[in-house]
């Protein structure tokens, strides 16, 4: 028998780009809409779950197009949650999903953990933000190496190698000097062996953001292996030459095309990037956190005014932007690293952007900032990352035949940020989450809205 659910008398904004409508209701079957429309047109059969969402604005689910669930990001926790991983990236999935977000795409991490974690959400197993992931950054090395984090003389080698095999996979930084036709075997070998979703790989380093990695020729391969799977491809850039070399390698989307070092992108770079609607993976940051940066941290400051400089250009020229954080989920002991990102991650940094969570609704709030059409701005969180990521026949919007994800707001989020925030309930597959019991016993995280 199949199990039907009716939402009624909100004002639905499905993520299509067309105007609200007000009083509306969105019929349910087996977790994929059936029906939408005024209340007053649509029918609710008999026996149907009635939820009553009377002053309240119905929304597709939010999506974060960069995310990293996996939370072990110093040695120490490294190496105490060997093993655990899975359980990491599902309590990252959790948060997101308690907070809105009923998909989201991990961009680096790693893969078999990951792959075990995304298909217990997908199985019903656990209950949490859908995911999907890519594994390692094709081209660096794990988290245990120079390309993240100096670990020094502290661990014998074959620590610190049995940690970083599990992100690389025969794709680490060896990756390089291998031959085209090696390079391309690498590629298909790592898909097959893991069961990522897409591929990312390193157009650029990851430590100075200043030197190129691949050839042209070789990352045409990388891109050329991927699409022979049936896999979507994107490539981690910091600059405008390695950004160049990617859009020409035929990338599908451009991950944090912002971030350009010191030269904001070329005209003639962004024409191409405007005129072909490559999806844009921007880390728009607010406007509070770039003027502390101004003064705590002027490198950085310097060198993400000109990503702002970028942001501001993509909104003015009407590129197709995603909502992308770069967050994790992590708590004290990452905070509190000497090590890692120091003076950063401190609870006194306004508006952090980095932690799932909360760092949605700060991309959503810097948006908004930057003057981007409120329509636009839900569905860079929505419609527009399904479709980049080649799901928009399934998520994005609530159209007939997609699958059930909402969010219902007790405010207007066309007529203010702030109203993301301010969530009444989420529905992932037709049901509402029961978000009280999201996140409760966390491993490693800390949830960014809990009150002491």
């Amino acid at each position: 028998m199949s199990h039907i659910v009716a939402f009624r008398h909100a004002a639905l904004i499905d993520g299509t780009g067309r105007a609200p409508v007000p009083d509306s209701t969105v019929v349910v079957v087996d977790g994929r809409v059936a029906a939408t429309g005024p209340s007053a047109s649509v029918d609710v059969p008999a026996g149907a779950e009635v939820h009553d969402y009377s002053g309240g604005y119905l929304i597709p689910g939010l999506m974060d197009a960069n995310v990293h669930l996996v939370s072990a990001r110093t040695p120490d926790t490294l190496l105490e949650f060997e093993g655990r991983y899975d359980q990491l990236a599902l309590e990252a999935a959790e948060l997101a999903l308690k907070y809105g977000l009923t998909t989201v795409f991990d961009t680096w991490g790693p893969a078999r953990p990951l792959v075990a974690a995304r298909d217990a959400v997908a199985s019903g197993q656990r209950v949490a933000a859908r995911f999907f992931c890519g594994g390692n950054i094709l081209g660096l090395n794990g988290p245990m190496s120079e390309d993240f984090f100096r670990s020094g003389l502290t661990f014998e080698p074959e620590t610190k190698k049995r940690i970083n095999d599990q992100w690389e996979v025969g794709c680490g930084a060896g990756l390089i000097s291998m031959t085209i036709d090696e390079i391309g075997d690498a590629v298909t070998a790592y898909i097959r062996d893991t069961g990522v979703d897409f591929v990312k790989y390193a157009a650029s380093d990851h430590r100075m953001e200043r030197y190129l990695l691949f050839s042209e020729k070789a990352q045409r391969r990388i891109v050329e292996s991927a699409h022979a799977e049936g896999l979507l491809v994107q490539a981690h850039t910091t600059s405008v030459e390695s950004l160049r070399m990617e859009v020409e390698a035929g990338a599908d989307l451009l991950q944090h095309p912002d971030i350009t070092g010191p030269r904001a992108i070329p005209e003639s770079l962004m024409d191409v990037v405007v005129d072909r609607q490559l999806p844009c993976m921007a880390l728009f940051l607010t406007e509070r956190h770039l003027g502390w940066l101004a003064e705590a941290r002027p490198e950085d400051g310097a060198r993400l005014g000109i990503a702002d400089q970028n942001n501001r250009t993509f909104i003015n020229r009407g590129a197709r932007v995603l909502l992308t954080t770069d967050a994790f989920a992590y708590g004290r002991r990452v905070k509190s690293h000497p090590g890692f990102r120091p003076g950063v991650l401190e609870d006194s940094v306004p508006d952090m952007p980095t932690q799932i969570g909360s760092a949605h609704f700060l991309w959503l709030e810097a948006a908004w900032e930057r003057g981007m059409d409120p329509m636009e701005i839900l569905r860079s969180a929505s419609s527009h990352i399904a479709d980049a990521y080649g799901k928009g026949d399934r998520y994005g919007t609530v159209t007939p035949g997609k699958v059930a994800d909402m969010v219902v707001l007790d405010g207007d989020p066309l007529a203010a940020a702030e109203n993301y925030q301010r969530i009444r309930d989420v529905i992932k597959d037709g049901q509402v989450v029961d978000r009280a019991a999201l996140a409760t016993n966390l491993l490693l995280a800390d949830d960014p809205h809990a009150t002491a």
